[in-house]
Parts: C-alpha cells; structure tokens; sequence
C-alpha cells in the first residue's frame, strides 16, 4: 500500500512550487502566441525567421497661415505591404481629430479646445479617385480599397488636406498668437503590424502613439520673419536665413559653445529670415517614427552641440527656442548637451541616435522624435528634470517602436527610470531619491482608487487616469530598477542593450523585453515578470519576528505586498555597532511570501528596520522591529 502524503503538505508543496522559477510560465493573449506560433517572433527574445514591419516613404509639403491658424497640406506615401496578407482596407490616422467635438476624450474640454479637424480636399491611391469625407472620421478613418494590395507590393497614397490650429494649445496648437507647434498633423497610414494587424484604436487625450518607421522629406511654409524649428535635418538654410544668422546656425554644429543665434531686437527688425513673402524651410529624417515642428516670429533662438559618439566623434545639433519671458530656458542648450551626452555614455549607454535635439517653450510636456515642447514652470531644476525626461523618451519609443497606445508602461516607466538615474548625476542620490519619492512614487503608494494594484500589463487603453498613471510610471519604473539590483549594473546594462539593440527601429511587445532579458541574462527571470507585471501585487514588507536560535540571529520577513522589492536590513545591536545587509530581489525567488534573514553575527540585537528606500512601503510602521 503506498504512502499517501498528508494533505497540509501536499498544498504546501503545491504553493511552493506555484512560486518557484521552474514553474512560471508567463500569461500570454492569444493574438500574441498566434504571433510566436507563426515565427514572426521568438521565444529568444528575438524578432522571429517571419518577422515584418511595413514602411512609407512620406514626401510633404505644408503650409502654415498665421492670419487664418490653417495648417494645409499636400502629401505623397509610397506605402510597402511587407506582410503575407492582402490589405482590403488603408486605415489612415489623423491625430488632431482628436479636437473634434465628436471624437472619443477622456475628460471634459474647453470650447477652445474644440475645432472642425481635418478636411480632405483630393484622396487618391494607385492613380484612383477616392470619395471620402474625412468630416465622418474621428482619430483613425477607413478608407476601402477599389484594388486590394497584395503583398510584398508598394501602394502611392496622393493627399491634399488642411485642419485649423486648436485655440487651446496642448501636445500642439497654438501657443501664442504668432507661435505654433505643429504635431501630428498630417494623415499618416496606421501600423498594420504582425500580432495585431490594422491598429485601428482611437486616441483619447491620455494614450499615446504607434507608428511606424517611415522615411520623411517635408518642407513647412512659412511668413517671412517665422523661424521654423523641425523633425530633421535642415536642408536649405541659406536659402531661409539672411547669411549672418545661417553662418551662426552652421557654426554651432561644430562647438560647445552655446550661440545666441537670434535675438528679440534681430527678430524684431526682420533681419532674420530671408524677407521675401514666404519662406519654404526643407527638412529630412530617416527611419523614424514620426515628424513634427514650430514656429514663431518673436522666439529666442539659441543653439551648439555635443559629441554623442566618442568613438566617431559624430555630434548632434542641441537647439532652443523660448520667449523673452521664458526663464526655464535660458540654460535649455546647456541642459541639453548635458543630458545627450549622460544617456550616451551611462544609462542607457547608446550614443544618441539623432542629428538634432531642439527644447521647445510650449505647454504639454511631451516628447518628439529630435524635438520636446515643454512648459515654462519657474523652476530651473524641476524645468530640467522635465526635459531630462522628454529627451530619455528619444530611446522609448523612438528607438524602439514601441506600441506607447497599449503598453505604456514600455516607454513611460523606462523614460522615468533614466530621468531618476541623470538626476542622481545632477542632483545627488539624496535629492534624486526624494523627488522619485514624491514625485513618482507617494502617489502610488498612497493612491485610495480601486485600480492601484491592476497588474502591470493591464492594456493602458484598459485603466483609469489613475491606474494609468501608476502602471506606466511608478511601477513600471521601479520593476526596471529593481531588476537593475537584481542583476547588478554589469549584466543589467549587457541584457538592456541586447534587448535595444535587437529591436532598434522594430516593434517590440512585453514579451520581447521579458524573453531578451532572460536569453541575454542567461537567467529565467520569468518568476520576477510575473510578479512584477502579472499580478495585483504591492509594496508592504513586514517584520514578523527577530529569534536567536542556536546563537544566531534570525530575522524573518513577511512579503505582505508581494512585489519582489529590493530593502536593506539595518540592525543595531546592544554595543550601538551598526550593520547593513543589501538585499536584492532573489531573496525572494524561491518563495515570494516568507524570507529568513540569518546574520554571521551573534551579538544581541536592539533593533531591526526595512528600509525600502524608493520603494515605499504602504505600512512602514511594521518595518521596525525594537528589543
């Protein structure tokens, strides 16, 4: 007769090896194992045997009128279907739609917010007429083809199309009366992508973007005296700029030095710009993801530059334009130069991958491929930290084409985490730690809605402000930086760069990241991404109890949250000798509920306190243990 294990037991074992590394297997949607199953992806963490992205050519002409506020276009898309499938549909993308009254938000907006949005005036693909009214549109349009697109062929997209510039500026519109960002203004062929197919989700005022990796010519017309700020390197200066301002432009390409290149009084007697009507300012960018620009006539205009590239010496153009009144700005360039070249060359150590970056005085806070428009805030270090942050964005989602409308948490949290890292440079730890602190994670922590504690992978289209906010930022930024504790500095930054490097100008998901991780770290991590990203988890650690058995000392721990956090254990013992025991994530590998804790030392101890630091514990109090 066989022995029968007691059942407490068995259920021991089985919670035990729920929790164990051999058993975790990651959760997967099923649109996305169809993806590996049809090797367009690998478990490797590589882009699969299969693997395809589609491309456009875009060649644009736009014009801007400053009297009437309408932006109008004519535009080219040489679009390429690399995929197996027949494209019976172009879904076309119009982000400003978004200002329609009709269109989907996720909250109330003024009525200067609110404008008609896109008109198209001739649509045609291959050569044939399209009908289509535009004004039914919201953010994403379907237009049917007349002949479908088979695949491996090319299609020409021919557009003419004009939208008025919304009163109330935010990711863009109108700054001022005679200053404009212009962003996601043109209509652009959504991503037909290998796990989803058309994105055809619509934008709200939250979500961000997806798109891919296009070639762009585009050339902004403009009033004479507007200097136009660009996507992309500038093609025609002298043919936009009187000689003495291109000759400055032109030098501080080559220098550190920060060049005024235009000032109030210069701009002011329109010695400027070339003085002819308009003037047609031409730029270029490859393999990027998208294009934007700005302009005003009253703007500062500083500029120079900075070595990226130590080994080639290769330098990108560092440019800032700002109001007379925008103080936050005076030191954009200086700032610029300091953050192109730290993320370079520490975190996360890929030379920048751009020939410009330009700071932008505007309102939104966000980033731009080569650009970020940014707010005028009165504070110089809180200004710099910002844009610190909208320039970390240059490698998620612009060097990774990550899909930012769903998985925000791919380029949001990574964009905090570097912006935490520089600002230890800049700042110290002591400062860095409590701006994270207050900043990115108190809010989290002490957050009382009932999405707090979504998983990590939650759809970002899927939660509130608030469970966006938390998913995309804080935890998502912490997951990464405890990761970096785990598997220290060294092999962190060989597994970060073998997951940059293999999906640099491709669309990375989630599992890319986790299974690149793993291949490049020789580990199987996948029981911390469960953990980290799977679960309802949050930050609580608890002392449950301090022993002294068989004259050592034993402190046991209880994960009440269950994330598996990095913390220091300090004792102090009866002598007032201090000692402190790192500990890192795999403390919690073998079983995410208890940990043991068992010291060298036998002396008597007076007490013992978990200190978190930026992981902030929901209930510190339990984290002290006193005789």
């Amino acid at each position: 007769m066989k022995k029968q294990i007691p059942l407490k037991l068995f259920v021991l074992v089985l919670v035990l090896c729920t929790q164990s590394t051999f058993a975790q297997e990651l959760y997967m949607p099923r649109n996305i194992k169809e993806a590996y199953a049809r090797e367009t992806r690998s478990m490797d963490g590589k882009p699969g045997k299969k693997y395809w992205q589609n491309h456009g050519t875009y060649t644009m002409d736009i014009t801007v009128n400053a009297t009437t506020k309408i932006v109008s276009g004519t535009e080219t898309i040489v679009y390429k279907n690399n995929s197996n499938d027949t494209l019976r549909n172009m879904v076309i993308r119009f982000v400003n739609n978004l200002h329609k009254p009709s269109s989907p938000r996720g909250g109330g907006v003024s009525e200067d917010f609110l404008s008609n949005g896109l008109t198209i005036t001739s649509l045609k693909i291959n050569g044939e007429v399209y009908k289509e009214d535009a004004r039914k549109w919201e953010t994403v349009g379907n237009v049917k083809m007349k002949t479908p697109m088979l695949p491996k062929t090319k299609a020409t997209l021919e557009i003419e199309w004009n939208y008025p510039l919304s009163k109330e500026s935010g990711r863009e519109g109108q700054i001022d009366e005679t200053t404009f960002y212009i962003a996601y203004s043109y209509p652009r062929v959504s991503v037909f992508d290998d796990y989803n197919k058309w994105d055809r989700l619509p934008h709200t005022d939250r979500q961000e973007f997806y798109n891919d990796f296009n070639d762009y010519t585009y050339t902004v017309k403009a009033p004479k005296n507007y200097v136009v700020y660009g996507t992309g390197d500038l093609l025609n200066p002298d043919e936009v700029l009187q000689p003495e301002f291109a000759a400055r432009l032109k030098k501080s390409y080559t220098t550190d030095e920060v060049i005024r290149i235009a000032n109030e009084q210069e701009l002011k007697e329109g010695r400027v710009t070339q003085q002819k009507e308009w003037n047609s300012w031409k730029f270029q960018a490859s393999n990027i993801t998208d294009v934007c620009f700005a302009l005003s006539n009253h703007y500062l205009w500083d500029a120079g530059s900075v070595v990226v590239d130590t080994k080639t010496n290769r330098r990108t153009s560092t440019q800032a334009a700002y109001d007379i009144k925008g103080t936050d700005f005076l030191n954009s360039v200086k700032n610029n130069n300091y953050a192109l070249a730290w993320f370079s060359n520490n975190w996360p150590g890929i030379p920048y991958p751009y020939s410009k970056m330009t700071a932008f005085q505007g309102f939104a806070d966000m980033e731009y491929p080569m650009m970020v428009n940014d707010s005028q805030m009165g504070d110089a270090v809180f200004a710099q930290l910002v844009q610190d942050h909208e320039i970390a964005h240059t490698y998620f989602p612009f060097y990774m084409g990550i899909n930012e409308t769903r998985y925000a948490f791919m380029d949001e949290g990574w964009a905090t985490t570097l912006e935490y890292l520089i600002g230890i440079a800049e700042h110290g730890k002591e400062a860095a730690d409590k701006f994270y602190k207050e900043f990115r994670v108190d809010h989290y922590i002490n957050d009382p809605s009932t999405e707090e504690d979504q998983p990590i992978i939650s759809m970002s289209t899927q939660v509130s402000d608030a469970g966006y906010g938390n998913n995309s930022y804080g935890k998502a930024s912490l997951s990464y930086l405890a990761l970096k504790d785990m598997l220290g500095d060294d092999q962190f930054k060989k597994s970060l760069h073998f997951y940059m490097d293999t999906w640099n100008g491709k669309h990375p998901i989630p599992w890319d990241f986790f299974n690149c991780m793993n291949t490049s770290s020789g580990k199987k991590l996948n029981w911390f991404f469960n953990n980290w990203f799977f679960t309802n988890n949050h930050i609580d650690i608890a002392i449950e109890k301090v022993e002294d058995l068989n004259s050592k000392n034993t402190i046991w721990i209880k994960n009440v949250g269950g994330f598996a956090i990095p913390f220091d254990a300090v004792i102090v013992y009866n002598d007032d000798s201090k000692e402190i025991l790192h500990q890192t994530p795999t403390l919690w590998e073998t079983n995410q509920i208890n940990a043991v804790i068992t010291l060298k030392s036998n002396k008597k101890i007076k007490s013992v306190t978990l200190d978190n630091g930026i992981y902030m514990d929901a209930t510190p109090l339990n984290n002290v243990w006193k005789k």
